[in-house]
């Protein structure tokens, strides 16, 4: 292998590069405005500094800049703004209320049943779109589970990508290097041929990710959760049975009212009487007020399930309807008040549908409530409506809180468009980007999301990532840098058994990948694990598989992969989180790799 000669825009593009992890990792600056100021500085470095002979062209502005059109990058947030079409309409939510979690042997079995599917379907579809399938499912689980997204999503994204090493067409990567060592002469790979050595990496994986993984992952809820006390504190209600609600002749039973799920009725008010708890078959009739207690979530399904809930007219007059919570001012005119006296919706078009007092719970109907300082009002109303409350004295918005309501009606458009995208890409009848792009338009167009909805599911953070990362791998690919570690690798180890260079060169390679795209890194890798093996005579079959595996270990940094990405956002995860969860994750792969393949290939 012939030496790489270094020049000093190499060391610079060392330098940027370990700039930006630390700065990434640390936080002490935003993520965008360290993407950002990674571009500045490689467009900077290039324009007054030019290669004298790049590799591929001049590394100009078009080049470094070219990330932002990548079809890759494209089709991530097209994805991401289909999965928001899934969410707005609860189109999976219904089919998880299904699950017999308790049959099964309770939440965490299922989580682990549900990414033991993910693993075995990896192996043989791309794993992207079943990421995209599985995010929704796994924050409902979550949800279940009483747990945060946080502790699921991440783990999803890695068995993803470790089952993804179990086949020829498990990931892109491996047709890419079998592909590239095909073409150097080292023959056709067959797609089974690293099947043992990928289930055995995979379980390991596997295991990593169900019994540490959670472990070091934590929640990080909205500040909503932190400030107000999360989704489980309790609003008190009121529900008025109507000929729309559909609630006219259901049954109390056992004290509870199974028609309104999660709700605990605390009064039925039927003309001058009412009925208290314990109630037990008690059918309701036209006219009764439900008073109940509820946790904002429950509100919110009960309202996109039995949209009759509410007038009709009202319900037209919100056109997109949004929930928010929004907190009794000091000083407000409303304290002392109750919701008639205070004429609540005719002032501000909203509604109130509950209302919640930190001190203690009330008892009693919603509108006798006279209000106090500190009370939180749960308050539906158009987004344009719940934008004005911004304006008033009386009430501070708690703006994070921010809900929309799910739209149950469009639910079966919305599972239509997302099978037609997994379908034109199994079948390979059109390319992601195109099929994802299309998907997104259709959530548009039928009306499943709204442009304001489709804009806000794309995470500014993943654009300017990938941008940053794309760019730093044309950098060092341009100047030389990952031929030139290979080189001083294979220089370093000259003396070294076949055994330890393989495991050297494994975590070469998944370094390497989690700073360069791991399809990048599987074509530069190739040749020189090739090149290792025929100066060491030993078969090239460990070392090319070993290319495959390390190269699909993208857990270190959510650019390494754009399953990473895809979670980053939902998971509210962080860039020191990749490192402190996927970091191990990578070491753990490199040891079982390390141990089993010299046994396994006879080195």
């Amino acid at each position: 292998m012939s030496a790489v000669e270094p020049v000093w825009q190499m060391w610079a593009v060392f330098a940027i590069v370990a700039a930006a992890i630390v700065s990434y990792a640390s936080e002490r600056y935003r993520l965008e405005s360290t993407s950002i100021g990674t571009l500045v500085v490689l467009l900077l470095l290039f324009q007054l500094w030019p290669l004298p002979a790049p590799e591929g062209g001049p590394v100009d502005a078009r080049r470094l800049l070219a990330g932002f059109a990548d079809p890759a990058l494209i089709a991530l947030l097209s994805l991401m703004v289909v999965g928001q079409g899934m969410i707005r309409t609860g189109a999976l939510e219904g089919l998880i209320r299904r699950v017999p979690v308790r049959r099964l042997g309770g939440p965490k079995v299922v989580v682990a049943v549900m990414l033991g599917i993910v693993v075995v379907t990896s192996a043989f579809f791309n794993n992207t779109p079943i990421v995209v399938i599985f995010i929704p499912v796994m924050v409902l689980l979550a949800k279940r589970a009483g747990t945060g997204p946080a502790r699921l999503l991440m783990p999803l994204s890695f068995v993803a990508i470790l089952g993804g090493m179990i086949t020829l067409i498990g990931s892109s990567t491996n047709l890419l290097a079998a592909g590239s060592a095909a073409a150097l002469g080292f023959g056709t790979i067959q797609f089974f041929d690293f099947a043992v050595p990928g289930m055995v990496l995979a379980t390991v994986g596997f295991a990593y990710c169900m019994l540490v993984a959670p472990r070091l992952l934590r929640d990080r809820g909205g500040m909503a959760s932190e400030l107000v006390g999360g989704d489980g504190k309790q609003f008190i209600a009121e529900i008025a049975v109507t000929d729309t609600s559909g609630l006219i002749g259901a049954r109390t039973k056992g004290g509870l009212l199974p028609a309104l799920p999660n709700m605990t009725v605390r009064l039925i008010q039927r003309g001058e009487h009412a009925f208290l708890p314990p109630f037990d078959a008690l059918d309701l009739d036209e006219g009764d007020i439900l008073v109940v207690a509820a946790t904002r979530n429950s509100l919110a399904e009960a309202l996109a399930q039995r949209p009759g809930l509410l007038p009709a007219d009202e319900l037209r007059a919100m056109g997109d309807p949004q929930l928010v919570e929004a907190v009794v001012a000091p000083a407000s005119r409303m304290i002392g008040r109750n919701l008639l006296q205070i004429g609540f919706h005719y002032q501000t078009r909203c509604l109130v549908m509950g209302i919640q007092r930190r001190s203690r719970m009330v008892r009693g109907a919603m509108h006798e409530i006279r209000l106090e300082a500190g009370d939180v009002l749960l308050v539906l109303g158009h987004r344009d409506d719940i934008e004005a409350l911004r304006a008033s004295r009386d009430l501070l918005p708690l703006e994070w809180s921010a809900h929309d309501v799910p739209t149950l009606a469009l639910a079966m458009r919305a599972r239509l468009i997302f099978v037609a995208v997994l379908a034109t890409v199994a079948l390979n009848l059109l390319p992601v980007a195109v099929a994802a792009l299309a998907g997104a338009a259709a959530m548009v167009a039928t009306g499943c999301l709204n442009i304001y909805q489709a804009t806000r599911a794309i995470d500014r953070r993943v654009v300017l990532l990938v941008a940053a990362a794309l760019a730093l791998g044309t950098s060092l690919q341009a100047t030389g840098g990952a031929a030139y570690l290979a080189h001083g690798l294979v220089t370093g180890l000259a003396d070294a058994s076949p055994a330890v260079v393989l495991s050297a060169l494994f975590l070469l390679v998944a370094l390497v990948t989690n700073l360069l795209s791991n399809n990048a890194t599987a074509v530069l890798f190739v040749p020189i694990a090739l090149g290792i093996a025929a100066e060491l005579q030993v078969a090239p079959a460990p070392f090319v598989h070993a290319v495959i595996f390390a190269a699909n270990c993208s857990f270190a940094t959510p650019i390494g992969y754009q399953t990473n990405l895809l979670v980053m956002g939902p998971g509210h995860y962080r860039f020191r989180d990749f490192l402190l969860v996927g970091g191990p994750l990578t070491l753990v792969i490199w040891i079982a790799y390390s141990l089993f393949a010299p046994w396994y290939y006879d080195l």
